[in-house]
């Protein structure tokens, strides 16, 4: 701990000094001629998106370790970056018990039910942290982990990229200064989820001998192995993933979220097929009531995945389309969002609004004034060294709220009805049987 700490003090006094880690305007890393100048990064989960969360790090600062239940995905990782790791774990305790004093940051791009865990362990050790979306598997882990970030004063990152998306910024900022006249409604929808949806629990089939099953486990209810878990349809079991909605709504919610301060919802409701607490359902549709806050006035945001839309007048007078190869695609596109005011109307197209927006109303467009993002990652790292500058989807103010705001919605559709929400103490007001979703328990090594 005192190790680590003295390296944080050094990193930031050298950037205070203006060593030469940052080259100013692209913010791009630059060759150090000692080690103690760069960032000693310890990588979790390096399959699946684990790969480019460990990719763009290594452009910034020095992969030192990695960690991952899968020794093959560990030596595929290896080939990619062109080194080799000496320092390799299925574990992350013991990769964070024994490198302690000797990284700096962690990514952390496991499954959802592992991130939480990970993420607080690393950050009370002094790491700054870098999770991927959805922040956390639980409402009371999103929130947790805002305060241990707080606590701690270290840098952090949530994986929802497009937040650094300039374009998106500008529209969001836009609607903040009442292009749009007052929000009274937005719809949000996916095209999730793309893995099978699970009837039932796999046969058990035995372990590879690549694989950390305990690990991969860790603080979830034991089962035994079978196909469907590892590497991806794990996202459709509630003791693991978040469902569709957890998986993008940390992307397509961007917009309204930054454009309304959509946090703090007072209520939510669900439809979605019959389930049994085990797999997520096949689709939901999900409405949100949000009251008015710090002057911003009330509004309902509805939620479709699973193959729902929202209802097809609402995009009448949409002319924005988009072009895959030769194809002209209309609204509304297979993902996106739309803010519905009473001076005028906003579509984006696409699960990042990458694909364009439209304001749709006799408004003329707003120049305003927005921080403008050098990149996702160089958010992040820059942080590490200038403090005063955290990463616009830090985990305390934007990405923790964010992920609360989301994750209420499967309180709906565990009940498949509605739930009455206090969002200040989390409880469920009407449901209070929910509370042990919101808040579970944990195995003894797995705290948050």
């Amino acid at each position: 701990m005192s190790t680590h700490g003295n390296r944080r003090q050094f990193m930031q006094a050298s950037a205070m000094a203006g060593m030469g880690y940052w080259i100013t305007g692209g913010l791009r890393a630059a060759t150090s001629n000692s080690p103690n100048e760069q960032i000693q990064v310890a990588s979790i989960g390096v399959g699946g998106k684990g790969d480019s969360d460990t990719k763009n790090a290594a452009k910034f600062g020095q992969i030192y370790a990695v960690c991952d239940v899968d020794s093959n995905v560990v030596e595929l990782i290896e080939k990619k970056l062109g080194t080799q790791i000496d320092h390799k774990y299925s574990d992350f305790r013991e990769l964070l018990d024994q490198l302690g004093d000797r990284i700096d940051a962690v990514t952390v791009s496991t499954p959802d039910h592992n991130h939480a865990v990970i993420a607080s362990k690393a950050m009370r050790m002094g790491k700054h942290c870098f999770c991927q979306k959805p922040l956390t598997r639980t409402i009371w882990e999103a929130r947790r982990l805002g305060e241990i970030a707080t606590e701690t004063g270290v840098a952090t990152q949530m994986g929802n990229q497009f937040t650094a998306y300039n374009p998106m910024r500008k529209a969001a900022y836009q609607v903040q200064a009442g292009l749009l006249g007052n929000v009274s409604d937005v719809h949000i929808w996916t095209n999730r989820p793309v893995w099978p949806v699970p009837e039932r629990r796999p046969t058990m089939k035995p372990v590879p001998d690549s694989l950390n099953w305990k690990a991969w486990l860790g603080p979830a209810p034991y089962r035994p192995f079978g196909d469907g878990y590892h590497p991806f349809a794990w996202r459709g079991w509630w003791d693991f993933g978040t469902g569709a909605l957890g998986d993008m709504a940390c992307h397509t919610c961007n917009l309204p979220f930054m454009a309304l301060n959509m946090r703090d919802p007072i209520a939510v409701e669900a439809e979605c097929p019959e389930h049994d607490g085990d797999a997520f359902p096949a689709w939901s549709r999900i409405k949100y009531e949000f009251p008015e806050l710090n002057g911003r006035p009330g509004f309902t945001m509805t939620w479709y995945d699973g193959g729902e839309l929202p209802p097809v007048e609402l995009f009448d007078d949409v002319t924005l389309t988009v072009k895959i190869g030769a194809d002209t695609i209309p609204a509304p596109y297979a993902s996106g969002s739309l803010m519905i005011g009473d001076r005028a109307t906003m579509y984006a197209a696409g699960s990042y609004a990458e694909r364009g927006h439209q304001i749709i109303g006799d408004v003329e467009t707003m120049d305003v004034q927005y921080p403008h993002s050098p990149g996702h990652v160089e958010e992040w790292f820059n942080a590490m060294r200038n403090p005063s500058e955290p990463p616009v989807s830090n985990f305390a103010t934007y990405a923790g709220p964010l992920t609360e705001t989301i994750l209420l919605g499967n309180l709906a559709v565990w009940k498949r009805g509605r739930v009455d929400w206090d969002p200040k103490e989390l409880v469920p007001l009407n449901a209070p049987a929910l509370q042990r979703i919101v808040h579970p328990e944990y195995p003894s090594g797995y705290e948050v």
